[in-house]
């Protein structure tokens, strides 16, 4: 580890480097010269509409086979899961 602190040591006790003198205005400067781009509110209006045209069109659509489906909740009144109904004619 005295190798480590002492590479260190004398990098900290170096002279900083000419090139990296300016570096941050050069950097800000480059990062405000970048053209921004801009979306037009077009596309946000086609995705909107396919979305709500997907939704529609999924909620209308509905299966041939259709039947209400049954509950087997045990917690339900009418359930032959329930308590009551598994334990008649138990000791």
């Amino acid at each position: 580890m005295d190798n480590l602190d002492a590479v260190l040591t004398t990098l900290a006790r170096a002279p900083v480097p000419a090139s990296l003198d300016g570096i941050e205005a050069r950097v800000l400067a480059r990062i405000a010269a970048r053209p921004t781009i801009r979306v037009g509110m077009g596309s946000g209006v086609i995705a909107v509409a396919a979305a709500l045209l997907i939704g529609v069109f999924g909620a209308g659509v509905r299966d041939g086979d259709a039947r209400a489906a049954s509950s087997l909740s045990p917690l339900s009144p009418a359930s032959m899961l329930a308590p009551s109904t598994l334990l008649v004619g138990a000791p």
